[in-house]
């Protein structure tokens, strides 16, 4: 289980880097870093958004598209989780 987690956190985490070399930033991007801190827009998240959606192969729902979610790694990455896994989350 714990593979499962640090293959999510390594796909976010590289997604959210190559936005930033996109916009040639450069940032350390920790698990704990708010997003926003480290350089990304408005714009930015979107594309995070449908990185991710295409990385994962799944829509998020409405719902789960909140700021909350998107603060960081590691919220991303719970919520991420929350859809690959929603039974044994449950």
């Amino acid at each position: 289980m714990q593979s499962f987690y640090s293959d999510l956190r390594n796909r976010i985490t590289k997604l959210v880097k190559g936005i930033l070399e996109q916009n040639s930033l450069a940032a350390e991007v920790t698990p704990s870093a708010k997003l926003v801190d480290i350089g990304l827009t408005s714009m930015d998240m979107v594309n995070l958004m449908l990185g991710v959606e295409a990385e994962f192969d799944f829509t998020i729902p409405q719902s789960e598209i909140t700021p909350e979610n998107f603060q960081s790694v590691e919220t991303l990455e719970r919520m991420v989780a929350m859809q690959l896994q929603p039974a044994t989350a449950a």
